[in-house]
């Protein structure tokens, strides 16, 4: 999808292809039709289409997919309010990235794009043919109301993204520049050409920081069509775009409506899908991928279920501490308390296998930080000594591990003494985990929004209670869930940070003290550490490649060592499940599968219709 930016962005140097008689000086910048962090462009300034799509790929036919939960605004941008999946096909961004290259963007509403030498700024110019669904036309008026807009009423995510931009200007109706602020920011090109643009008219009568089911006006490959609020929401093709020719769009959006389908949680759709209600589903539970998909469907070849590797960084998902919270912010706590979790158990037992422990906050890519720190890191490092752990420099970070027979004994006596020397012990009477100086009682509240995960915290709650720690578990609604993440009012949660293959501004939404006490940022842990800040902003001002790997392990570092969670899984695959009806492009890039690049395939839709009925 268009709008995978938003969960991340990247930081690369900037390669350049002068179009033909421009001038390339550094005080007047160079301009070219993409902007890459290393080496050249992938795609020439004539190329036809990105090399994963097929160009032949017929239009036409209906796409059912599916949501969880609920839905009550079609204004995805701010704090309030639960968006409609599927929302950001209306709109387009001023580039789009290409998903085999680590990454690299080309002209989507803008035709051009250019930057001096030192990066001081970038420039944007509109392709004059850029419409609105209206007909009007995508200005650089669009363009500025657009970005003051975000930054002023938005979620806090766009106030650090664009946080170095300091002045924005119209150079003439269809060119923006904006200037940047001192020192180098080699992604601000790039994260502003991922800026989706809105209509600056369209919103003139409207609150932007209400939440809305009047259905917006776009400039993308779709338009909200029929909708009911919390029940479904349909995407009906643009047939008049104004960009479907464009060569970063040959071969994409090829269905004409696309609709989604609420339904109340995972095990509810699951079975949805298999009575053929909706067709295309990515599997995200071990259990189900497991053993949900046995029917005649299946075994009949209706229904394809299939594993697609990837190269993409898989990123951390594991259980936040709100160290806010005062209990939590006691690094060693935190320590001790990831030896209560018993993954290789909890692999072997409920998740058949699949899964391989997270151990990164950049697993599956070079950014990772593993073993010991070298010279490049280790000089990166030595700034801080004096006020990081030592095992940062001494110690290579590996979560705490079992035999997976279920028996932590060993486990949990180093979580008592680690616990012990905290201030923590079990009081006689009560047979609580109680501190020693307060006399409080430890005992939290781990905060879910899908009853799959209880599967899995169910058994590391036993395994608290063996350390004399009462740990509730709760399961709530998604808008509740989404409104005490915003608020920080949780205790543990399950949080999840996906990360692209060169990391950037966002990561001070993720960990920067900026964003500590922002509602609705992606620092969910609270963290306020200077020394992480310092390292954030080594990642995104690093001057090259080499650089750029090496803050990037220096934080991965600092970030293990720091105990904010208790790492869980992941897998270097995508787990699709789809009835075949689809057509899909021969090659799967870098990225991984690319839904909107498939299509509707006649013939088989004829031979699925053709066939038994019933799942």
């Amino acid at each position: 999808m268009r709008w995978s930016w938003i969960l991340g962005s990247v930081l690369w140097a900037l390669a350049w292809t002068p179009a033909p008689g421009l001038a390339a000086s550094s005080d007047e910048g160079r301009t070219s039709h993409g902007i890459a962090m290393h080496g050249d462009l992938k795609y020439a300034p004539d190329f036809k289409h990105f090399d994963y799509v097929n160009p032949q790929a017929p239009k036409g036919g209906s796409v059912r997919l599916q949501a969880t939960g609920t839905f009550d605004s079609f204004n995805p941008f701010i704090v309030k309010g639960s968006a409609a999946a599927g929302v950001g096909r209306i709109y387009e961004t001023l580039m789009t990235g290409s998903a085999d290259e680590p990454f690299s963007e080309y002209g989507l509403l803008a035709e051009s794009v250019t930057v001096p030498g030192d990066r001081s700024w970038v420039a944007f110019t509109l392709r004059p043919e850029a419409r609105w669904h209206d007909g009007k036309p995508v200005t650089a008026d669009d363009v500025i109301w657009t970005f003051e807009t975000l930054i002023a009423k938005a979620v806090p995510f766009y106030r650090g993204y664009y946080g170095d931009v300091k002045k924005v200007e119209k150079l003439d109706e269809r060119t923006v520049r904006f200037t940047f602020g001192s020192g180098t920011n080699r992604e601000l090109p790039l994260i502003l050409g991922q800026l989706v643009v809105l209509p600056k008219h369209d919103w003139a009568e409207r609150d932007f920081t209400r939440t809305t089911l009047e259905p917006p006006l776009g400039s993308g490959p779709y338009r909200i069509g029929a909708f009911e609020p919390g029940r479904y929401v349909e995407y009906r093709r643009v047939e008049d775009y104004w960009g479907r020719d464009l060569p970063v769009n040959v071969g994409r959006d090829n269905f004409d409506r696309i609709r989604h389908d609420y339904y109340r949680d995972g095990t509810v759709s699951v079975e949805a899908f298999k009575a053929g209600e909706y067709d295309f589903r990515a599997e995200n539970s071990s259990k189900n991928w497991a053993t949900a998909y046995d029917f005649p469907a299946l075994q009949q070849g209706r229904v394809k279920k299939e594993e697609i590797p990837h190269d993409r960084s898989t990123g951390m998902q594991a259980f936040a501490f709100n160290t806010r919270r005062p209990l939590f912010a006691d690094r060693q706590v935190r320590h001790a308390l990831a030896y209560a979790f018993d993954f290789e158990w909890s692999n072997r037992s409920l998740f058949y296998g699949q899964y391989t422990r997270t151990r990164s906050y950049f697993d599956n890519s070079e950014l990772a930080a593993t073993g010991l720190p070298g010279p490049a890191e280790r000089a990166i490092l030595d700034r801080y000594r004096d006020r990081l752990p030592e095992e940062v420099f001494t110690t290579v970070y590996e979560p705490p591990a079992t035999d997976g027979s279920g028996r932590i004994r060993a486990n949990l006596r180093t979580a008592s003494k680690l616990l012990r020397e905290a201030g923590w012990s079990i009081d006689k009477a009560t047979r609580t985990l109680t501190h020693k100086a307060t006399g409080r009682i430890m005992e939290f509240e781990i905060l879910l929004v899908s009853p799959l995960f209880e599967r899995v915290v169910l058994p590391f709650k036993k395994n608290l209670a063996r350390l004399g720690i009462t740990a509730a578990v709760r399961t709530v609604d998604s808008a509740q869930y989404r409104r005490r993440l915003d608020d920080f009012d949780f205790d543990v949660v399950i949080g999840s940070w996906g990360q692209s293959l060169s990391p950037g501004n966002e990561q001070r939404d993720f960990w920067g003290s900026d964003f500590a006490g922002r509602p609705a940022s992606r620092n969910l842990m609270g963290i306020e550490d200077p020394v992480v800040d310092a390292l954030i902003e080594g990642v995104v001002h690093a001057p090259d490649r080499k650089s750029l790997v090496n803050h990037v392990r220096a934080l991965d570092r600092v970030l293990q060592w720091g105990h904010w969670v208790i790492p869980q899984w992941h897998i270097p695959y995508d787990r699709l499940v789809y009835w075949d009806r689809f057509g899909r492009p021969e090659v799967t890039p870098t990225q991984g599968v690319q839904f909107d690049a498939w299509w509707i395939d006649a013939g088989k839709v004829e031979a699925l219709e053709a066939g038994p009925k019933g799942g």
